[in-house]
């Protein structure tokens, strides 16, 4: 019922269109402003205020209640369709107050000249009826060039209402629960100071985007969440992720197949699962990942600090290419790890080696505490091992509740070298 609603209501909106397109082009229409930028903000606040021949398209002059309780969803439709039409310069917004909506699809290309604005300044909050989702997604923003999210709002998942619905860490063909914003297909992309709690699976996501930059977003959910992923990047070049907290239940950023030249700066992750490259290898004709760059981060408390993973009896690919630089780690499980072994529990994993061939891997100036005695865990395949694998400056010192001696490293299959400071000892 939820899908044929939807349908429906695309065919009104498309077909609405014409009248509504003709009525703002005439200066006529009562949802529209007149002029160069003369609606009201209705509230506003967070993100740039209006610029020059702007015309705002308040989600509440298309029939948006605030307070919560009633769905807004078609509301939103209907200011999206109208902005993204519009043959001006566009800024759709979502005024202060509480928004309830389901699932929905911000869709380009637009005709407006780039970019089209969304101001973000109240709080979203998602239907809790996982039926009335006919995908995994809640926001999803696509085929868009030029795209532009701020506005200092709050994006609520309500993923306390429906976690346990979530079998995911029994089950490895778990039905995944919708990510709270999703970027798809967009080029030219812009996140800022948006916030993102209580997902009901993973918080962003980013898929086939080009040229996206996001940053002071703040990421939050408790630390026994599942499946909640700060940030999964996917099949997407030239990224840049910077200046923002992040603290989840599962990775704070995780980099998945497909993914060149992601740049990660200025991130505080914690708790959670760390920053992960990968997981790499479940799926067939998976595409190579290369050119990341983690730097100038913190993470705090988390089960993983600097980790690639792949499944074993993987299909060929590669990682290669990485650089994890100047880190902070405190309190942090297995601070350094590559885990070509990894088999999540309740999944049925091949017994294999994986096939991910992983190269040119550099962990530099890496300085904290480890929670584990054992501080850096490089398990490669003995098919394919690592190769220059470069250690540089690691200073580690032992912060659990053990008794031990001195913190230790592991390698297998792997050819590694090191300098500098290297405690632990290095492995040979």
């Amino acid at each position: 019922m939820a899908t044929a609603r939807r349908i429906i209501l695309y065919s009104f909106l498309l077909c609405s269109f014409a009248l509504v397109s003709c009525r703002a082009n005439a200066g006529s229409h009562p949802r529209v402003g007149r002029g160069r930028g003369s609606v009201a903000h209705h509230g506003g606040g967070g993100g740039r205020g209006p610029i020059p021949g702007e015309t705002i398209f308040n989600v509440l002059q298309y029939g948006a209640k605030p307070g919560g309780k009633k769905d807004s969803t078609e509301a939103f439709m209907k200011a999206w369709v109208a902005a993204c039409h519009w043959r001006g310069k566009a800024r759709l917004l979502i005024p202060q107050g509480i928004f309830l909506i389901g699932q929905v699809t911000f869709q380009g290309p637009c005709n407006s000249p780039t970019p089209i604005i969304v101001q973000v300044a109240g709080t979203l909050k998602a239907v809790t009826d996982i039926s009335e989702f006919a995908s995994p997604e809640w926001v999803t923003f696509e085929h868009i060039n030029g795209l532009i999210v701020t506005g200092g709002g709050t994006f609520d998942g309500q993923g306390d209402v429906v976690w346990k619905y979530n079998d995911c860490r029994r089950n490895s063909d778990c039905q995944l629960l919708p990510t709270s914003i999703k970027f798809n297909s967009i080029t030219n992309g812009n996140l800022r100071g948006i916030n993102s709690v209580n997902a009901k699976s993973f918080h962003i996501a980013m898929n086939r985007c080009q040229n996206f930059r996001a940053f002071g977003l703040r990421i939050t959910a408790p630390e026994d969440s599942p499946n909640t992923d700060g940030i999964h990047i996917s099949s997407s070049n030239f990224v840049k992720v910077s200046k923002s907290i992040i603290s989840t239940g599962d990775d704070c950023i995780s980099i998945g197949q497909g993914s060149t030249n992601i740049s990660i700066n200025k991130v505080t992750c914690g708790p959670g699962h760390g920053i992960s490259i990968g997981s790499l290898g479940k799926y067939p004709d998976e595409k190579d990942v290369m050119g990341i760059i983690v730097k100038n981060s913190t993470l705090l408390n988390t089960d993983n600090g600097l980790r690639i993973k792949t499944w074993p009896g993987s299909p060929p690919s590669q990682a290669s290419g990485i650089l994890f630089q100047d880190i902070i780690i405190k309190n942090v499980k297995n601070p350094i790890i590559i885990d070509q072994l990894y088999c999540p529990s309740g999944s049925s994993c091949r017994t294999q080696p994986s096939r991910v061939r992983i190269s040119n891997i550099h962990y530099r100036n890496i300085w904290g505490t480890s929670s584990s005695p054992l501080a850096v865990n490089l398990m490669c395949s003995p098919q394919f091992p690592c190769q220059n694998v470069e250690l540089f400056d690691i200073n580690l010192r032992y912060s659990g509740k053990r008794r031990v001696s001195a913190l230790t490293s592991s390698c297998s299959n792997v050819k590694a070298g090191f300098g500098g400071v290297q405690i632990p000892p290095p492995c040979r």
